[in-house]
């Protein structure tokens, strides 16, 4: 990510407070070591966002609780089930300087008194920021929860799908157990919405699927999901797969049709993509292929993505995960790649994997392309890492692109909360009158001490009702 000219997302600061108010890290907060103005150079100030930021709010200082109810404490119950309006008093959106009142009604920002019936939960001064989304994880590989798993040495992707059966098959707790517990988990510490990515191989059949589905299901007051059909095990080299595929758009489960590098993995351009493409177009549904390669192989798979996108009409239904042969093109090449894919709302996923893979994403903005950020594997076959918090994934691509401005560590949350909500079409939470009332509580100054420090999400918000509280799920 090349953060220069700054992320044209969401809110600025300034914007929401005066000068005087700027947040900065608060000096009773650990700090990281000071390091050198910067590992390549001075980085350029943010660019000036359009417009203004509005906060659908009413002030917290004319706020009352509705007659005969005892406004919640932040320690007491917290329960607002059942509930179809939901004030949140004595809240901060963005580090704000003066407190306000968030009314929620049927799962959406709302303004005016609060009314009566509704219940009050008393945010004690705390921040309040849009949740973030997970673009890109893979809830099944996970052994989350579980015992620890010893990793074997892996050369390439063949090793890791290898030792990915056979951490299947030695798991005695199955997928949607194992998915559950991640998924949850991720709730805890803010995430709104995922798009999770479910193995379809011979060795698995659609037991993935079935099972990010169940685990889904059961989350579905808290979490929104889509799920990709990925066949990691390839398409020609994996044969059964081409039907298991079809079997899968077939359950109604999955939202999009998943590709794996067609011609350094597949060695199957044509085929692969052929098959991919004809999926999501007979059954309606998406594409969202991994392109790991970095040379001409990464950019003639995106060209012929391109193409297939615009002879089919998928224009808005396709992404491309990882695409790390952007980091490897021109400043020209770049420009022209990123016009083609803005052109046709195709979008890219990043899970920030380190300063030369992580994705240019203030240039890909300038042409209209939808970034969005993700966990990748979590303690799975392939890493011992990972913990599906988004936060802790804003911080990582903030500390690899080696950011040190309060805008660009803005910048940096945005692409977690509104660049993933845009990849999903789910709307941003931004607190404006009609916007998803997703949102967490936490104590700090403002999104950069936030995305530096990574507090306790003390309090999860999803449509409007409190989901999680002091890491545990409701």
């Amino acid at each position: 990510m090349r953060l220069s000219g700054g992320l044209i997302l969401g809110y600025k600061m300034s914007e929401l407070l005066p000068p005087s108010q700027e947040p900065s890290v608060s000096d009773e907060s650990p700090q990281p070591p000071s390091r050198r103005m910067s590992r390549r150079g001075v980085i350029a100030g943010a660019a000036a966002l359009a417009g203004t930021a509005a906060v659908s709010a009413t002030a917290a200082s004319a706020a009352t609780a509705p007659e005969g109810r005892t406004p919640t404490s932040p320690g007491a119950d917290r329960d607002t089930r059942g509930a179809k309006a939901v004030a949140y008093r004595n809240v901060r959106p963005f580090g704000a300087a003066d407190p306000v009142d968030l009314l929620t009604v049927d799962g959406r920002i709302a303004d005016g008194p609060v009314p009566a019936g509704a219940k009050v939960v008393d945010g004690g001064g705390r921040v309040a920021l849009p949740s973030l989304v997970d673009a890109h994880i893979h809830p099944d590989k996970t052994s989350w929860g579980g015992d620890w798993v010893s990793r074997k040495p892996a050369s390439g992707i063949a090793d890791y799908i290898k030792q990915d059966v056979e951490l299947f098959e030695s798991q005695d707790r199955g997928i949607a157990e194992r998915a559950h517990g991640l998924m949850a988990h991720a709730v805890t510490r803010g995430t709104r919405a995922m798009r999770a990515h479910a193995d379809v191989a011979p060795a698995y059949g659609l037991a993935g699927v079935e099972g990010v589905h169940r685990a889904a299901e059961r989350l579905g007051h808290a979490l929104d999901v889509e799920i990709v059909a990925f066949p990691q095990h390839g398409v020609a080299k994996a044969p059964g797969t081409a039907e298991l595929l079809e079997e899968a758009a077939r359950t109604g489960y999955v939202d999009f049709i998943g590709g794996l590098d067609p011609i350094s993995f597949d060695n199957a351009l044509d085929e692969q993509l052929d098959l991919v493409f004809g999926l999501a177009d007979r059954h309606g549904i998406g594409v969202d292929i991994h392109l790991h390669d970095r040379d001409e192989n990464g950019t003639k798979v995106l060209d012929a993505i391109i193409d297939r996108t615009r002879a089919l009409g998928l224009r808005g239904k396709v992404n491309v995960s990882h695409a790390f042969c952007l980091t490897n093109l021109s400043e020209s090449e770049l420009a022209r790649t990123a016009a083609k894919l803005g052109d046709l709302d195709i979008t890219v996923t990043t899970v920030a994997p380190n300063e030369s893979l992580v994705l240019p994403i203030a240039q890909l903005h300038e042409h209209g392309v939808g970034v969005g950020l993700g966990s990748d594997g979590v303690r799975d076959s392939w890493s011992p890492f990972g913990n599906a918090d988004m936060l802790h994934r804003t911080h990582i691509l903030g500390w690899v692109t080696d950011i040190r401005l309060d805008q660009e560590l803005t910048d940096a949350y945005e692409v977690g909360a509104h660049g993933g909500a845009d990849l999903l079409g789910i709307g941003r939470s931004e607190f404006k009158k009609g916007d998803p009332a997703d949102f967490v509580l936490l104590r700090a100054q403002g999104i950069p001490q936030v995305v530096v420090d990574m507090p306790q999400r003390d309090i999860v918000v999803h449509a409007g009702h409190v989901v999680a509280s002091d890491g545990e799920l409701l």
